[in-house]
């Protein structure tokens, strides 16, 4: 039977990993859109030097589980003189990973801006930084928010994984207290609706952003 008493007990611990798991995932969402943009950007440069290395980059996170980019930056790192803490760590190795999933979003949606804007961008002599920020993002971004929307959903749900390097993240905190009360459905359910929550939340405020943009 479920132990509500125990829920209640065991609620505030579960609240404040919660909290970790959060924080953890705006900014690696953060990494994520600012350097995935940043990837979108030179593989569509017109100089080989700047395209080529950066579609690898693409592919080779891509191509490679997140599980193993975690223990590399935890463990390995270190070793060539880059020592962080174990959220930092966690941080970083999310926004790199996802910035290769959200740079080829960033890239469809720059791809499907026609090419007249930019032919009319050339004729008006404006510089490509100001053709890029006024009139290509601004018709690039609205497209792509809810495909960046979902990446932000997968990201919260791939935090666990940061428990691999000691990060006390919400699953962690409930595999602890299973293993210190000896049981473990009141805490395994009580994470389960909270990342629904989360969940729900998060794909609440994307539609709400879409809203938004649209409207604009």
């Amino acid at each position: 039977m479920f132990d509500w008493t125990l829920a209640w007990n065991i609620l505030p611990t579960l609240l404040r990993a919660f909290g970790v798991t959060v924080q953890a995932t705006l900014l690696g969402m953060s990494v994520a859109v600012c350097l995935g943009l940043l990837l979108a950007v030179l593989r569509r440069s017109s100089s080989a030097w700047l395209s080529w290395p950066s579609a690898w980059i693409v592919e080779f996170i891509r191509s490679t589980p997140l599980l193993v980019q975690i223990y590399f930056f935890f463990y390995v790192l270190p070793n060539l003189g880059v020592s962080w803490p174990p959220f930092l760590t966690g941080v970083a190795a999310l926004g790199l990973h996802y910035s290769a999933y959200t740079s080829e979003v960033y890239r469809a949606g720059i791809d499907s801006v026609p090419r007249g804007q930019w032919e009319a961008a050339i004729a008006l002599n404006l510089s490509p930084y100001r053709t890029f920020r006024s009139i290509i993002l601004p018709q690039a971004i609205p497209p792509i928010l809810p495909a960046l929307g979902n990446y932000l959903v997968a990201m919260f749900k791939d935090t666990p994984l940061l428990a691999a390097i000691t990060v006390n993240e919400l699953l962690q905190s409930a595999k602890l207290i299973g293993a210190e009360r000896f049981r473990y459905l009141e805490p395994l359910t009580m994470v389960g609706l909270l990342f629904l929550v989360a969940s729900l939340a998060s794909a609440h405020f994307i539609r709400i952003l879409e809203a938004r943009v649209a409207a604009r």
